[in-house]
């Protein structure tokens, strides 16, 4: 679409929190690149922390890293996941953050001793921030999702600054879409409409009429509830879309398309374009419904209470199954449970591969590291990421490489055996905020090593969020004893990845590869995982085990790790 204005779609919701603006958002995104168009997404969240970087995961789910090294909101992993198009620092705003910088503004007297408002001051700021994200990519459409639900005071300033907007950019050029819930009443046998009613009357409170309403809904809606939703909201009949529930997320980008979601946004626009071609995103989705083959990871960690705490992890553990025909059941086990070699064995005997996560905070480290003995002494295949390869460090230095009591600095200052410990350079910072090792860095891969096969190649590139890393002076030690340092940093300092290669399947890597697994391109390094996994499935139940895929056609599927 070459010189033409970016255009803007603005995701609303209403009605109740959890609705999917997210997936909505990144759904039309996927389409739209399916017919040509250069997409950019971004999420404005509504609270006041700086970054969801210090937050709990049981408060808002994991923290989502971008290239750029920017710690926000889960959406994104949707958005990437979805549309392959990597996001960027511009594409999570929060209140906090435009808070801060009108704050920052004003202490230097960049505002000349006026009065510093909501209006305009943070509204100004809010618009300048999504002009951010069409501007660094200059892309075709910029999809803009507003955390929160209508009616909420938090949400309030962005909801203003998106009634502004098209004063800065032309109404033709701006698209409203709102999610709103059409709930069923069993004991009435009734869908009821009033909810989305409500919803859109607090939206035009507020100054904004809804272009698109995609209404949630157990089933499709019938074209007279449709119409009736139509009448009450002042729009087309065409323009209330049936947004059913689905068995898969992955579906819904097909169901957008059967209710014409993209062409309806490209005719507001006045805009032409090829119908999408989305065959490959067809093909996982028939691939995910075929999957009849069983693998049950065991995955330990530490905030298993809230599953979107590890999110993209378990995308891309489905990623990496599909193709084989394996249908991934997450065992999903609470390392504070784990409080005896036995416990552990117990627990995780029957799984067909082990998991380990990152994490910060001493709470069930301990769990972890039996997780990781189990899976070393037991021959499971194991996977362990950031925090998790730290702890397969510490087991391997306790109980093979003879230092008893080996620990992070982390988690116990005084170990005699500081197997993972802080660089020089992060030991004097003290803000908790921004201050890891974060964003995607060069990782070099060892020739003759499991991890090299599985990525084919030499430097990949995988994006880090931690501060710790494993120990320089005791490095020599643990390969010694018999530890591979299958990657490390350019320069050789920092250990990337370790492995054990009289093992099954033994691979551990310090950055977080699942952020960027994709549903077309697994992760290698979770394929191979999940392969071997795979295999100690089918030969525990006797079935005959594949041999048509191996580590070189993992590798050939790729993670996008450049």
């Amino acid at each position: 679409m070459p010189d033409q204005q970016t255009k803007f779609v603005f995701v609303t919701g209403g009605v109740v929190s959890s609705l999917g603006k997210g997936i909505a958002a990144a759904a039309i995104g996927r389409l739209l690149v399916g017919r040509g168009l250069t997409v950019g997404l971004q999420k404005l969240d509504p609270y006041i922390n700086v970054d969801p970087g210090t937050m709990s995961p049981y408060q808002h789910g994991e923290v989502f890293v971008t290239e750029d090294g920017a710690e926000t909101d889960l959406d994104l992993g949707h958005y990437e996941r979805f549309t392959n198009t990597n996001t960027s620092k511009a594409s999570n705003v929060t209140t906090g953050g435009i808070y801060d910088a009108v704050i920052r503004r004003e202490r230097r007297g960049d505002y000349l001793g006026g009065t510093v408002q909501v209006v305009p001051h943070i509204t100004n700021e809010i618009k300048h921030r999504i002009k951010l994200v069409a501007e660094t990519r200059d892309v075709d459409v910029a999809i803009i999702e507003i955390g929160g639900t209508v009616g909420d005071i938090e949400s309030l300033p962005f909801l203003e600054a998106i009634r502004q907007f098209p004063a800065d950019v032309g109404r033709r050029n701006c698209m409203y879409v709102h999610l709103t819930l059409v709930p069923y009443i069993k004991h009435a046998g009734e869908l009821k409409t009033k909810p989305t009613q409500h919803s859109v009357n607090e939206l035009r409170r507020i100054g904004l009429q809804p272009d698109m309403l995609i209404c949630r809904s157990e089933a499709v809606l019938s074209r007279d509830i449709r119409s009736k939703i139509a009448r009450s909201t002042a729009l087309p009949d065409e323009m209330v879309i049936s947004g059913k529930d689905v068995s898969d997320v992955y579906e819904i980008p097909l169901w957008y398309r059967e209710e014409s979601v993209d062409q309806r946004v490209l005719e507001h626009f006045g805009l032409e374009a090829p119908p999408a071609d989305i065959s490959d995103w067809e093909q996982v989705v028939r691939l995910t419904r075929a999957a009849r083959s069983p693998v049950r990871i065991g995955l330990v960690g530490k905030y298993v209470k809230l599953e979107d705490a590890y999110k993209s992890v378990a995308e891309a553990l489905k990623h990496a199954g599909v193709r084989d025909g394996a249908r991934i059941e997450i065992d999903w086990v609470d390392s504070e449970h784990l409080e005896s070699e036995q416990a552990a064995l117990d627990r995780l005997s029957a799984v067909d591969g082990i998991l380990v996560p990152g994490g910060f905070g001493g709470r069930g480290i301990e769990g972890k590291i039996l997780a990781c003995k189990v899976a070393r002494e037991q021959g499971i295949p194991f996977l362990g990421i950031c925090l998790g390869m730290q702890m397969a460090v510490a087991e391997f230095a306790r109980h093979v490489a003879g230092m008893p009591g080996a620990n992070s600095t982390e988690f116990d200052p005084e170990t005699e055996w500081p197997v993972i410990d802080l660089l020089p350079e992060q030991k004097e910072v003290r803000d908790l905020g921004g201050t890891m090792r974060l964003g995607a860095d060069p990782v070099t891969l060892q020739p003759g090593t499991r991890i090299r096969e599985l990525y084919g190649e030499e430097t990949v590139y995988e994006r880090h969020r931690h501060r710790y890393e494993v120990s320089i002076t005791l490095r020599r030690k643990l390969e010694s004893a018999g530890l591979v340092v299958g990657g490390t940093s350019p320069d050789g300092r920092l250990v990337e990845a370790i492995e054990l290669p009289a093992h099954p399947f033994f691979v551990a890597m310090q950055a977080h590869p699942e952020f960027k697994s994709r549903p077309e391109r697994p992760s290698p390094i979770f394929r191979g995982f999940v392969d071997a996994a795979h295999r100690r499935a089918l030969e525990r139940t006797d079935v005959d085990v594949p041999t048509d895929v191996d580590a070189s056609s993992a590798g050939a599927a790729g993670s996008g790790a450049r």
